[in-house]
């Protein structure tokens, strides 16, 4: 039985080369739009069933299921499960079969949405929601190693730019969507909606990924585009051997730190953003829902066009746009904590820069700076070692958030009122040492 799993889940036998030049250039063309297309939509999909918590907590801790505490707990697991999900399915997709195991988990983590719908019992939300991080996990490091097989070299950045963006769309689905929906009808309705759109597009991608090129009997992505940058397509060591040589890279750790501290301030933006709005400056959950939508809206901008900056103006060296967006994310984390109430286009404003900044970390912190210095067969296995550190800085940080919350929380006219001034210290200091840490690999240069 674990054997015709592992098969199933395996990447499949190379066949022979298509020999028909107009026939194999067709197909190839075809499938790497479709592939590339499939990725976009269905990782950005991914993100309404990691986020409907996020859009459900305030109506969730109205209606007492849980408080602040349990609330930072239940976040924390999820984030916690999901990174080393991150690290083990990075590089168990070095080795399988792209189509299969991301579709599997997109299906599971809507299955787990919708059942999350049905439960106020804290240990089996607790259950459902670690077994939709686990199965969350499935969708970046898969996509990054689709993306290295079907895209050489000179054109992966571009499109690996705008596939990093494609988190934002799920992002402007949930903050928008999924907010009215939950405001005319009930909490469960945020684990509902997104599990069912999830499970159609699940069998989707089912459909519409695909495994390596060289399994259709097309060449080698290199060899299709005539794109040797990084040395011959064919390699003498084994997928078990490169991996290793990520694993040797100083750099690829020191990035993952940086991305860890990044993602304290995404993740306190996406778990705790609704709430501080609503609570700190007065608004109703849609107008929290409509400002919070200029964080992913602006993100992607961020993310699809980071790398022509880069690129353009810095030589596609990633280290001094890094250091730019670095900045406005802290500048627009201070914005939004101390204008005033009442100042919605400020907040608005503040809010499209911090996921400006944030779309583009994610593109260099989160992946394209580590994957520029490692082989791309274990590209991966990269992607892994990143999720690690990601979401283990976005679970402490919903641990102490939590925490600091519950702590800081006060009674008036009956009604909870959390103090958002400790917290919000905590996010900052987090992005400025994601930029520290950034500045130690500044030397250090891509492999050719």
């Amino acid at each position: 039985m674990i054997r015709r799993i592992i098969d199933f889940y395996r990447t499949g036998p190379d066949k022979p080369l298509i020999q028909d030049p107009q026939r194999m250039r067709r197909l190839f063309t075809r499938m790497r739009w479709q592939v590339f297309l499939s990725l976009t939509i269905g990782y950005g999909l991914f993100y309404t069933c990691r986020l409907s918590l996020s859009v459900a907590k305030g109506p969730m801790l109205e209606a007492g299921i849980f408080d602040a505490r349990l609330m930072g707990i239940i976040g924390a697991v999820l984030l916690i499960v999901t990174g080393v999900g991150r690290f083990a399915n990075g590089f168990l997709s070095d080795r399988s079969n792209i189509r299969r195991f991301m579709a599997t988990g997109l299906l599971v983590s809507a299955i787990a949405n919708l059942l999350l719908g049905f439960t106020e019992v804290f240990w089996l939300f607790l259950v459902l929601w670690s077994i939709n991080g686990w199965f969350q996990s499935m969708g970046s490091a898969p996509s990054t190693v689709s993306l290295c097989q079907w895209f050489s070299n000179k054109e992966r950045g571009t499109y690996y730019g705008i596939w990093c963006g494609s988190d934002h769309i799920g992002e402007a689905i949930s903050f928008l969507g999924t907010a009215t929906l939950v405001s005319y009808t009930s909490w469960q309705w945020g684990f509902w909606g997104p599990g069912l759109l999830c499970l159609v597009a699940s069998m989707l991608l089912f459909r519409l990924l695909a495994d390596r090129p060289q399994t259709y009997g097309l060449p080698h992505v290199a060899e299709f585009r005539q794109d040797f940058t990084a040395g011959p397509p064919h390699v003498t060591e084994s997928v078990g051997q490169l991996q290793w040589e990520v694993i040797r890279t100083p750099a690829v750790w020191v990035l993952g730190l940086s991305c860890a501290m990044m993602y304290v301030a995404r993740y306190a933006i996406m778990s705790w953003g609704v709430m501080f709005l609503q609570s700190a400056k007065g608004y109703s959950l849609i107008e929290a829902g409509s400002i919070l939508t200029a964080f992913p809206v602006l993100g992607y901008v961020g993310a699809s066009s980071c790398g022509f900056v880069s690129d353009r103006w810095f030589g596609g060296y990633r280290n001094g746009p890094t250091l730019i967006y670095g900045v406005l994310c802290v500048a627009s984390l201070v914005a939004l904590r101390y204008v005033p109430p009442g100042h919605y286009v400020a907040d608005l404003v503040s809010m499209g820069v911090f996921g400006l900044a944030i779309g583009a970390l994610i593109v260099f912190l989160g992946g394209l700076s580590a994957i520029d210095l490692c082989p791309k067969r274990a590209a991966g296995a990269v992607k892994g070692i990143i999720g690690l550190f990601a979401y283990a800085g976005a679970a402490v940080q919903d641990v102490v958030s939590g925490a600091l919350l519950e702590s800081n929380k006060t009674i008036v006219d009956g009604r909870s009122v959390y103090d958002f001034d400790v917290i919000f210290q905590y996010w900052i200091g987090a992005a400025v040492l994601s930029i520290v840490f950034a500045g130690l690999v500044w030397k250090v240069r891509k492999k050719e």
